[in-house]
């Protein structure tokens, strides 16, 4: 499976990456270990995810307070956002429509 990250998520992604980096050192390696395998993971378990309300699917991070949303389309998995869990449920969920 093809796994795309729209650019916004991308951009989240580095953003909390850096900032667990600037916590502490290791912090920002151990986040993007986890959000990777998680994506993995999805990537070949897909269906074990119910589709939400607004079309989507997501997967919780265990250690960070953060999730992904996603969807797939044919073979591809598209990361809508790597979300923290605080901010504005689905304030992403337009990208929805880009993927």
């Amino acid at each position: 499976m093809n796994i795309i990250f729209v650019p916004e998520a991308k951009r989240e992604f580095l953003d909390a990456i850096s900032y667990y980096e600037a916590v502490r050192a290791g912090f920002g390696r151990r986040f993007k270990d986890e959000a990777n395998r998680c994506i993995l993971w999805v990537a070949e378990h897909s269906g074990l995810y119910r589709v939400r309300s607004g079309g989507y699917q997501r997967i919780n991070l265990r250690v960070f307070p953060y999730y992904i949303p996603f969807i797939i389309r044919d073979s591809t998995l598209w990361v809508l956002s790597v979300a923290h869990g605080a901010r504005k449920p689905e304030y992403w969920i337009n990208r929805k429509q880009e993927g």
